[in-house]
């Protein structure tokens, strides 16, 4: 498993089944967030880097959504670390097998009932910061996906928002998502927030994605009308 610092506060794990799969760490005064949890086979890896990061406890982990390469660490990190998981609401009733995901054919209990806990939010509506972490409800790629924004680093983790390939934004991947045109429509979290840095569960870095935005969408509205 790779690891770079991508920001102050951030690191990135990175391994490989046939596509990157990518998992962060981000530290503030108090201690450890996990975003996103990968595949099983990091579980030992990402809490060897944990302790040797020596920021403090974990105090939490943050699901993007609940896809099976996103859980995959969290009960093996769960047995040496008693941390409450987060995922959007709308999002745990998949993820917990009770409905089955758009373009599935069948449940998935990609998590245990109970364990996983709503992310909070305001009296508007809006899903409350944590962990130096500000919440973006972005549907699309699944039901409840949500991208994490850290505004000191101005770096945006987009979990499954997109893909990237050679610092270019590019679409989920279609057949893991259930609803392009609503993730299309959730790209425009970027320029809303304007971050420095895109991060991807699935490819590299985007710098300045802004800038990329406006040719994003054309191809994609394109891809849709041809659809």
């Amino acid at each position: 498993m790779q690891v770079k610092k991508i920001s102050e506060h951030i690191w990135c794990l990175k391994t490989w089944m046939i596509i990157p799969i990518h998992v962060w760490v981000v530290k503030d005064g108090e201690g450890i967030t996990l975003v996103d949890a990968g595949m099983p086979m990091m579980t030992n890896r990402i809490i060897q880097f944990m302790e040797r990061l020596n920021a403090g406890p974990l105090l939490r982990i943050l699901l993007t959504h609940g896809h099976s390469d996103h859980v995959g660490a969290v009960k093996g990190i769960l047995k040496k670390y008693k941390v409450p998981v987060y995922a959007h609401q709308i999002e745990i009733p998949y993820m917990e097998g009770e409905v089955v995901y758009p373009k599935r054919k069948k449940l998935e209990t990609n998590l245990p009932k109970t364990l996983t806990n709503p992310l909070l939010e305001d009296g508007l509506g809006n899903l409350k910061k944590i962990g130096g972490l500000t919440p973006y409800f972005t549907p699309g790629h699944s039901p409840g996906h949500v991208a994490y924004y850290h505004e000191q680093d101005q770096v945006l983790l987009a979990g499954d928002l997109f893909t990237s390939k050679k610092g270019k934004l590019k679409q989920p991947m279609p057949a893991f998502t259930a609803d392009m045109k609503q993730a299309v429509a959730s790209a425009s979290i970027i320029s809303q927030l304007k971050p420095k840095r895109l991060e991807v569960c699935h490819g590299n870095t985007v710098f300045q994605p802004s800038d990329q935005l406006e040719e994003y969408m054309k191809i994609m509205e394109r891809m849709l009308e041809g659809q």
